[in-house]
């Protein structure tokens, strides 16, 4: 796995958790073109192999922002051409944050506006800073949400919450985002890492197939109507019986110690 990136700093910690940093300081980690090319890349790579990896942390460099939502520096004056071009990088790094087969968790570390809060709303689900903040300004720039914000955001907080948020494009807080359903936890800065490192590593702990299994048979479900969601969910249960790991599982209870999940 590639781990000298441009814009953002990736980590392997423990063996087998990842932490990827958006590293662009001085832009308040703002999106440009080359760090939608890098996720792309990163994220992408997963589809063919997780290289042992159980569990991904996302976060901001600093403590200021997590991401600022799309370099308008680097936009002002773009064609038409050049701004749809750039932003269908922005559309393959959200497909590939949304593809990604393990646990992508969120730390988001300070100000999540734009691109920002729709990383945020496309991850599995996200920590927060007390001082973080979210907002989709996109109207208040004469566009709109195109990174999955109308459609990741309510499936979060609401229809009816998302549109007062979109549509007026007014920032909230971490407490409300926690409160509406957009964040799971709300930790002072100091603790922000080592919880979201808490709950990778009891995920990883966990079987790795199982992990990958629940996590799409959710996402995937929420899609479909119960009858299907039903449906899929046992494909995807069945998919684990004849495996090493179920058995393992199963021993290790019986034998009252802790499971040594392979992944096989």
């Amino acid at each position: 796995m590639r781990t000298d990136f441009q814009t953002i700093k990736v980590e392997r910690r423990d063996g087998d958790i990842l932490l990827v940093t958006l590293h662009r300081p001085d832009a308040s980690n703002a999106m440009n073109t080359q760090m939608g090319l890098d996720l792309v890349e990163l994220f992408e790579g997963f589809s063919t192999d997780i290289e042992g990896l159980r569990a991904v942390i996302l976060t901001g460099h600093g403590d200021k922002a997590f991401c600022a939502g799309g370099d308008l520096k680097q936009r002002n004056g773009m064609t038409d051409e050049a701004w749809q071009a750039q932003h269908l990088v922005f559309e393959r790094m959200l497909r590939a944050l949304l593809g990604c087969p393990i646990p992508l968790i969120g730390a988001i570390n300070g100000a999540a506006y734009g691109g920002g809060c729709e990383i945020a709303a496309a991850l599995d689900f996200v920590y927060a800073s007390t001082n973080a903040r979210f907002a989709l300004t996109e109207v208040t720039l004469g566009i709109m949400p195109g990174g999955g914000g109308t459609q990741n955001l309510p499936r979060a907080v609401g229809e009816r919450r998302a549109k007062e948020l979109i549509l007026s494009g007014q920032p909230f807080s971490a407490a409300e985002a926690e409160q509406w359903g957009l964040v799971n936890r709300v930790l002072p800065p100091g603790e922000l890492l080592e919880a979201t490192f808490a709950i990778a590593h009891r995920i990883a702990a966990n079987g790795p197939i199982s992990v990958r299994q629940a996590k799409q048979a959710i996402h995937r479900g929420l899609q479909m109507s119960l009858a299907d969601g039903l449906a899929f969910e046992i494909e995807a249960y069945n998919r684990l019986v004849p495996t090493a790991d179920r058995r393992e599982g199963v021993l290790a209870f019986n034998e009252r110690r802790k499971p040594n999940f392979q992944g096989k």
